[in-house]
């Protein structure tokens, strides 16, 4: 499933620079699978097994808004603007 342009978010691993371009719930659960590998945490192992068993666009969209959740909750998720305006500047 890719998401739409216009729902396209960054996400950032702590201790690794640069940010990752989540497009598709493919590149949500690539990313989840690295998360939970390095922060061996169970609520992010739920996240992504919920991730991996969606098999239909409702199941994806709740899996991706969880993982958006907690993207936020421990300040991982970038906003898109700040890519952008870099972007710009380069």
């Amino acid at each position: 499933m890719t998401l739409p342009f216009t729902e396209h978010f960054n996400a950032a691993l702590p201790g690794v620079p640069g940010c990752i371009r989540i497009t598709s719930l493919y590149d949500a659960q690539v990313f989840a699978r690295r998360w939970v590998i390095r922060d061996k945490d169970r609520n992010l192992k739920t996240m992504l097994r919920q991730l991996e068993r969606a098999n239909s666009s409702e199941k994806s969209y709740c899996a991706l808004g969880e993982f958006k959740r907690a993207l936020m909750a421990r300040g991982l998720f970038v906003a898109r603007q700040i890519d952008i305006l870099t972007d710009i500047r380069a």
